[in-house]
């Protein structure tokens, strides 16, 4: 009896996208840790929101002709959950309209606006590519980057826009802002590889043209560990004093790089969608008990 409450609440938390919008929230956390300044509360309920809406328009958008018979339990749930994944993405919209008009500056809300719009397009089939309607998501390649430009720009360089509008900040540097924008941007990549391996046959059907699809399996493994070596060489090059901070960061790419050792075609959903997702909470745990001692 226990074990099926446990699993129905882990559908629930994983498939719903909530848990997701948390990991979400857990990289603004780590962005606002490494920067030694106060998180602002709203600049996280809005990563959350923002990350549940799109998260879940993308899986409503892309609805199969047969879900239930998908060979995803996530598809399954999600579908099989119609109307609470559709009230939970409306409260994410709702409670996204506030929190972006009020107590956002110009300056992030126009950064948000054009994040909205990017991930909008990832799925939503304006372009015409060989008499077909396709979103972004289906140019060759870009699926990967795209994932990853909108979650480094949202929980890196949001959190720092609106700190230099609200506090009127100047420490901030350019160089030191691009540098953690392109090393969470490599993190993320690296973390989001798996995915499409795990979809390589799926993506092939739907002519997805990911870098799995692309490379094969082998190489986009190797592609996926020399994104987690790169993170790691920028990490240590350009860090002036080494710190525990420095210690936490390349011990969750360590355990990423692990992880996605592990990974393959016959893994179930939760190793993806809560472990391997899961570093990104980790990672702001790390840090904190790191800072702890």
């Amino acid at each position: 009896m226990f074990k099926k409450v446990f699993l129905a609440s882990l559908d629930f938390l994983l498939f719903s996208n909530l848990f997701v919008a948390l990991c979400a929230v857990a990289q603004g956390l780590v962005t606002y840790h490494l920067l030694q300044l106060p998180p602002d509360k709203y600049v996280l309920m809005l990563l959350f929101c923002s990350t549940l809406l799109i998260y879940n328009l993308s899986m409503l958008l892309t609805k199969p002709k047969e879900p239930e018979k998908s060979p995803f339990k996530r598809v399954r749930w999600i579908f099989a959950h119609h109307r609470l994944i559709i009230s939970i993405t409306l409260i994410a919209a709702l409670c996204i309209i506030p929190l972006g008009l009020w107590h956002l500056s110009i300056q992030s809300q126009l950064l948000m606006a054009f994040i909205g719009a990017i991930a909008l397009a990832y799925n939503f089939p304006f372009l015409k590519l060989n008499d077909k309607k396709i979103g972004l998501r289906n140019l060759p390649g870009i699926k990967l980057f795209l994932i990853a430009f909108v979650w480094s720009v949202s929980c890196v360089l949001l959190p720092i826009v609106q700190l230099e509008s609200e506090l009127g900040l100047t420490t901030i540097t350019l160089g030191a802002t691009l540098l953690l924008v392109a090393k969470r941007f490599l993190f993320i990549a690296a973390i989001t590889i798996p995915f499409d391996i795990r979809d390589l046959f799926q993506d092939k059907l739907y002519e997805l043209k990911t870098i799995p699809v692309m490379l094969g399996e082998k190489k986009a493994w190797i592609f996926c560990q020399a994104l987690l070596v790169l993170c790691f060489i920028l990490l240590i090059i350009f860090t002036k004093e080494f710190n525990l901070d420095v210690v936490g960061l390349a011990l969750t790419l360590i355990l990423t790089g692990w992880l996605i050792f592990k990974s393959n075609l016959k893994r179930n959903e939760y190793f993806y969608f809560l472990f391997l997702d899961g570093m990104m909470i980790l990672q702001f745990v790390i840090l904190a008990i790191l800072e702890l001692i």
